[in-house]
């Protein structure tokens, strides 16, 4: 009973390391707009992104869509007078109707390329008034403001300091300086319904001046500033019956971050790392300061840090190197909250409406200062479980391996139960050694699936192999007294493996084709949790479960 109870496991993990290293070594097919990785997966060229959104693939039905570069979330910006055209695996700027660059050219890369200036003919004049936008106000006024706000950021004496109270007070004061220079900027001169500027590294500023008292019922106006937006409802910026015009100032400030940063949130874990990830915003209206409206803004912040890796081009090029995602990420909508002497960031009235990989979009039912922190949260180490995990399945690890050792080498108790209790023990064993020894291994992703995989199929195989031992005991029971007992024996010995080996292998043979990038997480090598792919594993473990509490009479029948 050695030989045929032991063999077949073995040689199945030894076929099934000849087809892995069979597939690793096999060149790879890559579709239009991709090129092959080590020989082993295929990744999309730059300005494309495959169908399933994965760096690296092997599914030979993937393909390489082109990226829209001007379309959120990315939303490429061109700077002042410019727009963004996508292009097949790319993008360009070109200036707008009415403006050209100084170098004669007619298309431009990046913001810092640009150079369009304002034309004069007749011609040009007829381009500008079929611009969607209202004339836009030459940024002299604007650049007044900016420059008012670097001055505030040059006389830092408080943030040298490095007391919060102080430099939560300045910031308090930065920020309503700054606010209500662009408002008053805005109101002198309101036939001029948009002013804004762009081209400045510190801060940008977009104004809009209401004056038909919301002519359209239910109108929304959206100002931009930095790749970052706010959506306001036009009653909210009138304000009711007040006469004359109305504004409302939206600035971004690129650099008032890194003063008043993550360390003024005082709701924040303890254990969790949180920072600011977009730029501070501000949101105004004048002639009266509306802090309470009826209808919630819409803000959408561009982050400053993505999850896009940070790795040398020729690491990024081997999936090897491919490093996991920060783990459970929170992103927290907050506003600058300011209280006598001090200043904070707070989530009241803040709401999370979407986040993704570049942008988070949060909703107020108040204007303010807002922005947005994000936090990367890691699960809690538990020593006391620790502990008990270690203990616990090294004393289960002896004893399989006894258990083992005794049906394998004492002949005179082997028969077909001795060989299923035998095949469930080294399945559990090679499953619990996997698991204490690999279970954290993430730092690398192809291992770390590679290790999910094992985990899936020899957990699967284990209850598969509990099934087998359940059913053999029922048949065993059942034929007692029927003459026919050796022949279910002999159906039970054919049947087994296959079984046993077989049916696991299939189900994670079909996980893997269908979802190959669910096996691993980021800090566990085991099953992901998105798209129900657990699944993949509680569906067959509960449905053994479900024919093993059946009563014995009704087992076959259930």
């Amino acid at each position: 009973m050695r030989g045929p109870s032991l063999h077949p496991g073995l040689c199945f993990l030894l076929s099934l390391s000849v087809v892995m290293d069979q597939k690793t070594t096999a060149s790879c097919n890559c579709p239009q707009h991709a090129y092959c990785v080590n020989d082993t997966h295929c990744t999309c060229e730059h300005g494309y992104r495959s169908d399933f959104e994965q760096q690296f693939f092997t599914f030979p039905l993937t393909t390489c869509q082109d990226i829209n570069e001007c379309d959120p979330p990315i939303s490429i910006y061109c700077g002042a007078n410019a727009a963004c055209k996508n292009v097949d695996g790319g993008f360009h700027c070109r200036c707008n109707p009415g403006y050209k660059l100084l170098s004669g050219d007619t298309q431009f890369q990046n913001s810092n390329e640009n150079t369009c200036q304002k034309t004069t003919s007749s011609a040009t004049t007829k381009d500008m008034k079929d611009v969607s936008r209202n004339p836009v106000l030459e940024p002299n006024e604007l650049q007044h403001v900016v420059e008012t706000f670097q001055s505030l950021l040059t006389n830092n004496t408080p943030l040298g300091t490095g007391e919060k109270g102080a430099v939560a007070t300045w910031a308090t004061e930065v920020l309503q300086t700054v606010e209500s220079a662009a408002l008053e900027t805005a109101l002198k001169s309101p036939e001029q319904k948009i002013q804004e500027i762009h081209n400045n590294n510190t801060v940008a500023i977009e104004t809009r001046v209401v004056t038909d008292n919301c002519s359209e019922e239910g109108q929304i106006f959206s100002l931009n500033t930095h790749m970052n937006s706010v959506d306001i409802h036009c009653n909210d910026i009138v304000q009711g019956n007040i006469q004359g015009p109305t504004a409302i100032a939206f600035i971004s400030y690129s650099s008032l971050g890194n003063i008043i940063n993550a360390t003024f949130f005082e709701e924040a874990n303890e254990r969790d790392r949180v920072y600011l990830n977009s730029e501070v915003v501000s949101a105004a209206i004048r002639p009266q300061r509306n802090l309470s409206l009826s209808k919630s803004v819409i803000l959408s912040f561009q982050h400053v840090k993505t999850d896009t890796l940070s790795l040398p081009r020729k690491n990024m090029m081997s999936p090897f190197y491919l490093q996991r995602k920060p783990c459970r990420r929170k992103a927290f909508c907050v506003y600058w909250k300011s209280s006598g002497e001090r200043g904070q960031w707070s989530r009241d009235g803040c709401f999370l409406m979407q986040v993704n990989e570049s942008h988070t979009i949060c909703s107020s039912t108040h204007l303010s200062s807002f922005a947005v922190l994000m936090a990367f949260s890691h699960q809690e180490e538990d020593y006391a479980l620790d502990v008990i995990t270690y203990v616990g399945l090294g004393l289960s690890l002896l004893c399989l391996l006894l258990a083992a050792l005794t049906f394998l080498l004492c002949k005179a108790i082997q028969n077909t139960s001795t060989s299923i209790h035998l095949q469930l023990a080294i399945c559990l064993f090679l499953a619990h050694l996997l698991f204490l020894t690999a279970i954290d291994r993430t730092e690398i992703k192809v291992l770390c699936a590679i290790i999910a995989g094992a985990l899936h199929y020899l957990y699967l195989a284990s209850f598969t192999w509990m099934l087998l031992e359940g059913l053999h005991l029922f048949l065993t029971a059942r034929n007692l007294t029927v003459v026919n007992y050796s022949s279910v024996s002999r159906v039970m010995k054919k049947l087994m493996f296959p079984v046993g080996y077989g049916a696991p292998a299939i189900i994670v043979a079909i996980s893997a084709a269908s979802r190959p990038h669910l096996y691993g997480t980021c800090d566990r090598c085991w099953l992901n949790l998105d798209q129900g792919f657990i699944w993949s594993f509680l569906a067959p473990v509960c449905a053994i479960i479900c024919v093993m509490k059946c009563p014995p009479s009704r087992i076959l029948g259930c």
